[in-house]
């Protein structure tokens, strides 16, 4: 099971796990605790001028606790001025359903660009809200519009999609699975989309988002080992699979990888390691 995810033998590629890792080691032993690092990499990338950036931070909330100040950050970026943030923005949103759900949806239902007022509708929809029937129902019937130019991306990029079977059932393989994550964290939906939508994504990253609902030994060993690898996919979809064990102590794991070359797999890091800490903090809670 462990070979699934394992780059190819050779000292080469031997050589450059271990250089991706050094950075997190070293930044690990630095000023500051693990928390608080996780915290600040969160909000920088959140404020970042780069919309890329913006988006894998609102994609990694969905693997963070339902807890302030994320809710509100998330509830924020409806606004944001790029579209692709605002859409995964609505993603985490009914990945975590808290109570400011459902408001910030209706808010983002009223939006002038076609594509969000579509998703914020679907996104209702699916939480069995009255407006999102009402939306839907007037675009089927033609009163308003329900794509523009940036909708044009997307069906490319669905198209293209579907002339890759394999990349087709994956991705519905994820969609469907059942996850059943603990009450405050969501199910990282967000997080998922995000990774297998990037172009030349790894076949081993799909495997380690598919084997997330595994709680096998020799499953985890394997993702840890994959932390390691020379493809940041496989890296991003091996912090989202430790992060969706809701296990804490397995957050040490995830701190290397807070210093990660990779924007999107930094985020995921410290959002992981978050929803970890928020695990072990209701559990400590409980016992007492």
């Amino acid at each position: 099971m462990g070979n699934l995810l394992k780059c190819a033998g050779n000292p080469a590629g031997a050589w450059a796990s271990i250089a991706l890792l050094l950075p997190g080691i070293a930044f690990s032993q630095g000023a500051g605790s693990s928390p608080e690092r996780a915290r600040d990499l969160l909000e920088s990338s959140l404020k970042d001028k780069n919309p890329e950036t913006r988006t894998h931070a609102v994609e990694s909330l969905g693997l963070a606790s339902a807890t302030e100040p994320w809710l509100s950050e998330l509830a924020a970026m409806i606004d944001d001025k790029d579209v692709e943030v605002r859409l995964a923005a609505i993603a985490s949103l009914v990945d975590l359903r808290t109570d400011r759900t459902v408001p910030t949806l209706r808010k983002a239902l009223d939006s002038t660009v076609p594509e969000v007022s579509f998703a914020a509708a679907k996104a209702l929809w699916s939480l069995n809200e009255t407006p999102g029937r009402e939306a839907l129902f007037s675009v089927l019937g033609g009163e308003t519009k329900s794509a523009s130019g940036f909708i044009t991306k997307e069906k490319r990029d669905a198209l293209r999609m579907l002339h890759t079977p394999k990349t087709l059932f994956i991705f519905a393989a994820v969609e469907s699975a059942n996850f059943a994550p603990v009450p405050g964290v969501g199910a990282g939906v967000s997080s998922v989309r995000g990774i297998l939508s990037s172009p030349g994504v790894s076949g081993r990253a799909a495997a380690a988002l598919l084997l997330s609902s595994d709680q096998s030994p020799e499953v985890l060993k394997a993702l840890e080992n994959a932390l390691g690898d020379t493809d940041w996919t496989v890296r991003a979809a091996a912090v989202h699979s430790i992060a969706l064990r809701n296990d804490p102590e397995l957050e040490a794991d995830l701190i290397p990888l807070f210093e990660d070359k990779k924007e999107a797999v930094r985020v995921r890091a410290a959002a992981g390691y978050l929803r970890l800490e928020a695990i072990k903090s209701s559990r400590i809670t409980v016992a007492r």
